[in-house]
């Protein structure tokens, strides 16, 4: 069995949908997925957080990158994304991408999406850091995303897939033997259904994008909070590298105090020509690195970040007032009308950024099929990890990785052995109510956690585990989350407790910033008793997740990539050029093993839930829900 038993809490499903497979996403990921998969005979069905067209892909403004320009091959762009990736990409993963994206991107083509192109017809291809070649094919200028997320959303439309849409999804249902069957999910009172229900399906492609929300300032949507790997996670499933969370170097600055989804301005800006400067107008990246702003995005937030550090400044400036206003407007006309919304004037003045959440490089760990350790349970897009990335993403990977992969996926979806969705039984944890399945009592429910700790969450993470992080910080973000966790699990005791009064200073993290405290005393660590709903399902999704990446972080005691921790400042070859994967136990606590190598292991059914030995230089080691508690190193 490869559950953990641990569920959310939520009313039995009311309504249950049969299909052959369902997809939850849809982005870029999601929906090559089912169009591939309906291509193939195979009833699918898409579940979506909100509209069919409000997924992370949209937002991406770049482009897509693949070997498609004169003289450019799949090897000079598996050379450039193992550089990026610091050691940690898995190069088999990496070389199916390379090879396999070109023609990818030219079907993309075919189902619709219209890239920019010179007068005689060929692509027009910029370049973006980590890449010493023109190889980012875009759309719009810099509407890339949105011009993908178009033709995929009218292709899915025009195959007439069933779409359920505005619908959170919420566990994983697995029949006795511990294989997929389903999904439970909350449509939230639009369409067909609302409220609980069932999409019964024998396979079950997580394509549920990010989890930036989980700090206080993202280029993510609201929607990205973790969903699918928190499912993930409490189905058994292995996740890795989830301490690698890119920042993008250049977003638009608003403020310090500017929280939630801010815009992002495109690397393919630098790409183009624009200068990364201080206040006095120097250009700090020449003597960073040999590409300058070009250089990989890991290196250009912490040049960034150092510079502000120098300075005693809150941000920096891009400055490409040289692009003229026939360039910004024709090239980049999306970031263009973003700073002038916000008063700010690209093509006469500096434009104000600072690195802010932007891509997570780990996830759900999968084989190059997008298999996961659960059996049936897929991943794909940026929930997953299938080695690509490593310690860092090289820009404009992430949509061709999501198109790659979901290809795969649906291969290998629509080859194997046909087997119908079986009803879920009372071993896995369902049991069967009025003809529908749903979740009996779980062996534990996942502690609810008021949406009112939502904030204080992201702030925790913001502080402890941002672009900058230390034993210290780490330490101290982790005893803050696991105080709210605490406090869920026991929510009547832990009201009483006076954690803003305490005299430990590791608390600290965890007390009210700006006016979180009520008039009831509600401090933003999660005092109130949660009730189920969709704000209290995200909010626990994003602390499941939070545990997990501050857990990595403070395992990995070295900086890599986009994992940069002030205290070991140093790469760790001999014994960190690995990964971490980590499970979550039945008693809620994590389990944390290092791979042998940079390459992942072999993905089969997960280690059945328990003291276990793995493979690799160590056995999993579980790691104490109460971090504060456990001995530590001085």
């Amino acid at each position: 069995m490869t559950g953990t038993g641990i569920r959310l809490t939520a009313p039995a499903p009311g309504w249950a949908i049969e299909a052959d497979v369902v997809v939850v996403g849809s982005g870029v990921a999601g929906l090559t997925t089912a169009l591939r998969c309906t291509a193939a005979g195979l009833r699918t069905v898409v579940v979506t957080k909100a509209r069919l067209d409000d997924g992370s892909t949209r937002w991406a403004q770049g482009g897509i990158a693949a070997a498609l320009g004169e003289g450019d091959t799949p090897e000079q762009h598996l050379a450039d994304t193992l550089v990026a990736g610091v050691g940690l990409c898995d190069e088999e993963a990496v070389r199916t991408l390379v090879s396999e994206g070109p023609a990818a991107v030219r079907r993309l083509i075919g189902t619709g999406a219209h890239f920019d192109t010179s007068a005689t017809g060929e692509l027009q291809l910029t370049r973006e850091g980590g890449h010493h070649r023109r190889r980012i094919a875009h759309a719009g200028g810099d509407a890339t995303g949105a011009e993908i997320s178009r033709a995929l959303v009218e292709a899915v439309r025009t195959a007439s897939l069933r779409i359920v849409e505005n619908a959170l999804v919420l566990d994983l249902l697995t029949d006795e033997h511990g294989r997929t069957s389903g999904v439970t999910l909350h449509v939230m009172g639009e369409g067909q259904h609302d409220g609980v229900g069932a999409v019964h399906a024998p396979a079950v492609v997580l394509a549920t994008g990010g989890m930036g929300q989980v700090f206080s300032a993202t280029t993510n949507p609201a929607v990205s909070t973790g969903d699918g790997v928190a499912l993930a996670l409490r189905a058994g499933a292995e996740v890795s590298d989830l301490e690698f969370v890119q920042f993008h170097p250049t977003v638009l600055f608003l403020g310090a105090g500017a929280e939630g989804q801010l815009p992002l301005v495109s690397e393919a800006v630098r790409g183009e020509g624009a200068h990364l400067v201080d206040a006095d107008g120097v250009r700090f990246m020449l003597d960073q690195h040999e590409l300058a702003e070009l250089a990989p995005r890991d290196i250009v937030a912490k040049a960034i970040t150092r510079r502000m550090g120098e300075q005693g400044a809150d941000h920096m400036y891009l400055d490409a007032r040289h692009f003229g206003a026939r360039m910004w407007e024709s090239r980049f006309p999306t970031i263009l009308a973003a700073c002038r919304s916000h008063g700010i004037d690209p093509v006469t003045e500096p434009i104000p950024v600072a690195p802010a959440a932007h891509y997570a490089s780990g996830g759900v760990r999968t084989d190059l099929r997008g298999r996961t350790t659960v059996p049936g349970l897929y991943a794909c897009g940026e929930v997953a990890c299938t080695g690509v990335h490593g310690a860092n993403r090289l820009a404009s990977n992430s949509l061709l990785e999501g198109l790659v992969f979901a290809e795969r996926i649906a291969a290998d979806i629509a080859t194997a052995p046909r087997r119908p969705a079986e009803q879920p039984s009372p071993e896995a944890g369902v049991t069967p109510e009025a003809g529908v399945t749903g979740p009996a009592p779980a062996t534990s429910l996942l502690p609810l956690i008021a949406p009112e700790a939502r904030t204080g969450i992201q702030r925790i993470m913001s502080e402890g585990a941002g672009v900058l992080r230390s034993a210290q910080s780490l330490r101290t973000a982790g005893e803050a989350l696991e105080t709210i966790f605490r406090r869920a699990l026991q929510p009547d005791t832990a009201r009483s407790q006076d954690i803003a009064g305490s005299e430990d200073d590791s608390q600290d993290i965890a007390r009210p910033r700006n006016g979180l405290g009520g008039p009831d005393g509600f401090n933003g660590l999660g005092d109130k008793a949660a009730v189920p709903g969709v704000e209290s399902w995200e909010t626990s999704n994003l602390l499941c997740v939070a545990r997990v990446l501050v857990a990595a972080a403070l395992e990995r005691e070295e900086t890599r990539g986009s994992h940069w921790r002030e205290d070991r400042p140093e790469r760790d070859d001999t014994d960190w050029r690995r990964h971490l994967v980590v499970r979550l136990m039945p008693d809620r606590g994590l389990a944390i093993r290092r791979t042998e190598t940079a390459a992942f292991p072999p993905v089969s059914p997960a280690p059945a839930p328990g003291p276990v030995s793995a493979a690799g230089p160590a056995p999993a080691r579980p790691v104490s829900p109460h971090p504060a508690d456990a001995p530590r190193e001085p």
